[in-house]
């Protein structure tokens, strides 16, 4: 863009950079969590093993209360 050509919309408010910053930004840590999950460095979220555990111990607990 030349000094000559007024600035367009997104430009001229703030509020329509902030949010393509944060969608460029969204999209890049998207991209960094593929590229972590290709070269095997998945991890699984916390509150997914907290949920296994909890079903795990329940099952047993019914199991014997039930049994």
């Amino acid at each position: 863009m030349t000094t000559s050509e007024p600035p367009d919309r997104s430009e001229r408010s703030g509020r329509g950079t902030e949010r393509q910053n944060w969608v460029e930004r969204r999209r890049e840590k998207i991209r960094a969590e593929i590229d972590r999950n290709r070269r095997g460095e998945y991890t699984v979220p916390t509150w997914v093993l907290a949920l296994a555990l909890v079903l795990i111990v329940g099952g047993w607990l019914a199991l014997i209360f039930l049994a």
